[in-house]
């Protein structure tokens, strides 16, 4: 794997080099063994340009498509992607354009490809695409564009490519197109980070974010501190700017490390959290951002009110039981009536003396009240986190020793582990990721279950009586 990917970032490099202007479209990348104007390779290559924009165009995705035509030696096979936020109609235009740009930029080569900023071509007499560029024949090259950010290099570094990988996610598992965007908030410097990350439609999830990971981890590291960059691949792309450079609403959106006031409100919902492989931080070399002691922060908040939860779940089957027991010893016999005499002596069996409701709420004490025994706790958290002042619950004695925004942190993960739906909890590793990584915005918390509702018994008398 390691002689896989120097072999990619040599590859990279190379093309980088041979790069044209960087704010200049369109970037052709020329392979050799030419063909003539008039041979049978130019035919066949005129007969898939002729079918190709059109299939891409109106293909189930809209933007992609692949042909071929020949035979033997003479045979072309050619693949064209659109960039995914592009109509039919600009994608037909594209690629049509790109077939005619081709052959003359790449003097009649039978291998080469073309970029431009919503589609990219390429054409081969070897099968294009085959087991998914897995050879690196797709890899055109990655570029920089500058200037450098000057201020908080590490961190921007950092969000680039905490990023790229959320944005990288949604391509993968949340979009047919296999195509998404993205943006970060950062600082005053750059403002907001933009980015796209794509794959060719026809890849599985799991194929097209292996696709992206392995581009990503392999050439993170040649973006550093630029504040734009994208790197060039047929299978799989991406590329940031911090211009808005794709059309629509971001999909994805992160929140900046460097919040200008500690927000208590709940933070907005946004798509799948993300774990950035990592492989991926590893080749950005030596950036390290600001971390904090997790271990202390944790026993200090949120086990406390993870252990009340457990006890108060325990604390709830409990009660549930008492009362069972309660009411199954104070539920009468079955009485067969005959007169109104013995009608009068069932109804006093039914009435419960008051030493034995004393008994079961424990001397009436405040802690069995609907709504403050059992899951009091946690309701408590979730009433103040509702009205805005969660803060009042943290335990004077702490004296400010731990930012505010990290207890925030650790309360709205704490509530978010114990929401009513399981599927919408977090997972252990998810928790860990979240702890750790500022850089990732969390859904907002829904209310917790176990918490106290009215309920309405629905009862039903009957009278059974005997003859004979």
């Amino acid at each position: 794997m390691g002689h896989h990917h120097l072999l990619t970032v040599i590859a990279a490099a190379i093309a980088m080099a041979l790069l044209p202007g960087a704010a200049s479209y369109p970037w052709p990348f020329c392979g050799t063994d030419n063909f003539r104007a008039n041979s049978r390779y130019r035919e066949n290559l005129n007969l898939v340009a002729a079918t190709l924009p059109g299939n891409a165009s109106t293909s189930t995705s809209k933007i992609f498509a692949t042909a071929s035509a020949g035979a033997g030696r003479d045979r072309v096979w050619a693949a064209g992607l659109c960039r995914g936020d592009v109509n039919g109609t600009n994608c037909f235009a594209c690629l049509t354009q790109a077939f005619h740009d081709l052959p003359n930029d790449c003097s009649y080569n039978k291998d080469a490809t073309i970029y431009y900023d919503p589609c990219v071509l390429r054409y081969s007499r070897i099968r294009v695409l085959s087991a998914l560029d897995t050879d690196n024949s797709g890899l055109s090259g990655y570029v920089a564009f500058p200037p450098n950010v000057t201020a908080n290099q590490a961190q921007f570094n950092l969000a680039v490519a905490a990023l790229i990988n959320a944005t990288a996610d949604h391509a993968a598992l949340n979009s047919t197109r296999r195509f998404a965007t993205g943006e970060a908030a950062f600082d005053e410097e750059v403002p907001t980070v933009y980015a796209v990350a794509q794959c060719t439609p026809d890849q599985t999830p799991a194929q097209c974010r292996s696709c992206l990971a392995r581009i990503i981890s392999a050439n993170i590291a040649g973006f550093e501190n630029a504040v734009s960059g994208r790197l060039l691949w047929l299978s799989c792309n991406f590329r940031y700017d911090n211009k808005p450079f794709f059309n629509g609403p971001a999909m994805v959106r992160l929140a900046s490390p460097f919040p200008a006031t500690p927000a208590p409100a709940p933070a907005p919902a946004v798509q799948p959290t993300v774990q950035p492989p990592p492989s991926v931080l590893a080749g950005v070399g030596d950036l390290k951002g600001r971390k904090y002691s997790v271990p202390v922060l944790v026993p200090a908040v949120l086990l406390p009110v993870l252990a009340a939860l457990n006890l108060a779940i325990c604390l709830c089957f409990w009660r549930r039981r008492q009362r069972r027991s309660i009411a199954e010893a104070k539920k009468p016999y079955p009485k067969y009536s005959t007169d109104e005499a013995e009608d009068g002596e069932m109804v006093d069996s039914m009435m419960i003396d008051i030493s034995a409701l004393r008994a079961a709420t424990g001397d009436f004490d405040d802690s069995n009240k609907i709504g403050e025994g059992g899951f009091g706790v946690v309701y408590k958290v979730w009433e103040h986190w509702e009205a805005g002042k969660v803060m009042e619950l943290v335990d004077p004695s702490m004296n400010g020793g731990f930012p505010e925004d990290d207890m925030l942190r650790c309360i709205h993960i704490g509530l978010l582990s114990v929401q009513e739906d399981p599927a919408a909890r977090p997972v252990m590793s998810s928790v860990v990721m979240m702890l750790g990584n500022e850089t990732v915005a969390f859904q907002a918390p829904s209310k917790p279950a176990f918490v106290a509702r009215k309920r309405v018994a629905n009862t039903i008398d009957s009278t059974v009586s005997l003859q004979g």
